[in-house]
């Protein structure tokens, strides 16, 4: 297995990653079938292991699965998203971040978490306290590093200006939405990243599952699961369309599509690794089988040609946006001041 440094942490991990998501009870309830993955994943070589506390049982899944081996392991969570009613149980603000800390090292059974991860931002938080209380939390040995996830551009910059002027430990990692599919992160993300020597770990890597081959253009796609909040990507057109392409390139070129899939990301300079976010252990074996798939540049330029760099054909419906794009308020103004068409 090779390594890559986490940005400029001096922190080696592979290049593929385990997400823990769908381990538990948002995925595969079977904590026993769960640990066992984590266990598989270990064995075959992968050291980074990324979870969050919104995604139900994970952490728990993970904690009891590192056991006796959490120094082998390179171990990240996330915190941001709601957990329970309570409005004050989310987001970024101190307040909430030396409590959530807590939780997950209780979920995680571990004194330290190495990669604390801001899962979005917080408008309703200034920069400047999320990352002075990040900042405690390194200082008091709780957390080694810490990153953020799906932040744009100028929020990046904003967040290393701050640590910079203030003195606060800095975001050293990113974790955004890239794939075949989705690939607007090459025009300003990952340039912006790789300037500030951050490390990237990219999630659907699979496009959400779309990049498996099990959807179709022109099937049924399991209209259940794709006409869930969330699952409307399945039963994009022009995604499938670009598919069906994808699908026959892997063909010609004798690599699985799932296997193109992840080698493409991790071919990327900007990115240090891949998330695979397994749900059996099927998915996890088909994961493994393609660690040392290498795709030659005329494969890339031919990848290139079918999805153009800097671009993405439609979008996952659950990659963040900003609330910018999703309130209405934000982007008309009211209608009585709005001038006469």
């Amino acid at each position: 297995m090779q390594y890559r440094t986490l940005g400029r942490t001096g922190i080696k991990v592979t290049p593929y990653a385990l997400g823990a998501m769908m381990l538990g009870g948002l995925g595969n309830p079977d904590r026993s079938e769960g640990i066992r993955i984590i266990h598989r994943a270990l064995d075959a070589g992968i050291n980074l292991v990324d979870t969050a506390d919104r995604y139900g049982d994970s952490e728990e899944v993970v904690g009891e699965a590192l056991k006796g081996r959490r120094d082998q392991v390179v171990l990240a969570t996330k915190f941001w998203g709601p957990v329970d009613d309570d409005v004050n149980h989310r987001g970024a603000s101190r307040r909430w971040i030396v409590e959530a800390v807590e939780r997950s090292l209780t979920r995680l059974q571990t004194d330290y978490i190495d990669l604390y991860q801001l899962h979005r931002p917080d408008p309703d938080t200034d920069i400047d306290e999320t990352l002075s209380a990040l900042t405690d939390l390194v200082r008091q040995g709780k957390v080694r590093a810490i990153g953020s996830s799906s932040m744009r551009g100028s929020e990046i910059v904003e967040a290393q200006w701050m640590s910079e002027r203030r003195g606060f430990e800095r975001f050293r990692t990113e974790q955004p939405n890239y794939s075949i599919l989705d690939r607007e992160i090459e025009r300003e993300i990952l340039p912006v990243i790789e300037r500030y020597g951050m490390g990237t770990l990219v999630y659907s890597p699979l496009a959400g599952g779309t990049l498996t081959g099990r959807y179709r253009a022109g099937q049924d796609n399991d209209l259940f699961r794709s006409t869930r909040t969330g699952m409307q990507h399945f039963r994009d057109e022009r995604r499938l369309a670009v598919v069906e392409q994808l699908i026959a390139l892997s063909d010609e070129v004798g690599v699985k599509l799932t296997h193109l899939a992840m080698a493409f990301v991790i071919a990327h300079p900007g990115v240090t690794a891949a998330i695979a976010g397994p749900r059996t252990m099927e998915q996890l074996e088909d994961t493994l089988a393609g660690l040392e798939v290498s795709l030659s540049d005329e494969v890339l330029d031919r990848i290139d040609a079918i999805v153009p760099p800097g671009e993405s054909i439609g979008a996952m419906d659950m990659v963040y946006r900003g609330p910018e794009v999703g309130d209405p308020s934000l982007r008309r103004r009211p209608a009585a001041s709005r001038s006469a068409a």
